[in-house]
């Protein structure tokens, strides 16, 4: 079973990887890209349950919690970086897996960029909160993610590698569009980021150690309550 635990997710990793690509060569489809990882992000979560059938209210519970995910980013818009998303989506994968946590954060970016702007980005947003999502479920078992340390150190990394995410996405549609990149133009972009990043970084945290304790009641409560999202 772990084995072919680990055989999905690397296949799923191998299958983002080309959708980034691909995002990249087709910058002007990213809508019709966007709502193809939708399908996606959906298809692993029902395929996680194999034979037994998806109840509509854990439907609901998903994109629930996705909104909820994607009505954060709007107040905090005018602070870079900082918002409560991607506290959310950990929280979500962390109490209902990785597939769960995949879709919140996949579905949570789409909605969000409805009302604060769609673009080529979009995709790439999708996939860093959704790998978010996705992580905290996958170590959700561990000393990682039950230990408030450990997440606080989780929400320090996924702060920078988010952005990590982002600055690729950036750095490859100038070489799309043929802009000279050299070392110096290289250091400069990744370095402008560190500031945000460490932002994004120092929310997580806050959110984390304020919130968490609350959230993960109100969350394993509704999941032991109705048996939501278990396999």
């Amino acid at each position: 079973m772990q084995s072919k635990r680990i055989l999905g997710v690397i296949i799923l990793l191998v299958m983002i990887a080309g959708f980034l690509l691909v995002s990249v060569k087709w910058e002007e489809s990213y809508l019709w890209l966007s709502f193809a990882m939708v399908g996606l992000s959906l298809l692993m979560f029902l395929i996680r349950f194999e034979k037994r059938k998806v109840e509509p209210r854990e439907l609901v519970l998903i994109a629930v919690l996705a909104a909820i995910a994607a009505v954060g980013r709007i107040p905090f818009a005018s602070i870079p970086s900082v918002q409560p998303t991607t506290f959310i989506i950990m929280m979500s994968g962390f109490v209902f897996g990785s597939e769960s946590g995949f879709l919140i954060g996949a579905v949570a970016a789409l909605a969000s960029n409805m009302i604060l702007g769609q673009g080529p980005w979009t995709p790439w947003q999708m996939v860093a909160w959704g790998l978010v999502g996705m992580t905290a479920g996958l170590l959700r078992k561990t000393p990682v993610m039950n230990n408030k340390y450990g997440r606080i150190f989780f929400g320090i990394v996924w702060g920078f590698l988010f952005g990590l995410i982002m600055n690729v996405w950036g750095l490859l549609s100038f070489i799309q569009s043929g802009v000279p990149l050299d070392y110096k133009t290289f250091i400069t972009y990744f370095g402008a980021s560190v500031l945000f990043d460490s932002m994004h970084a120092v929310s997580n945290v806050f959110f984390l150690l304020v919130f968490s304790g609350t959230w993960l009641k109100i969350l394993m409560r509704f999941k032991s309550k109705y048996g939501l999202l278990e396999r």
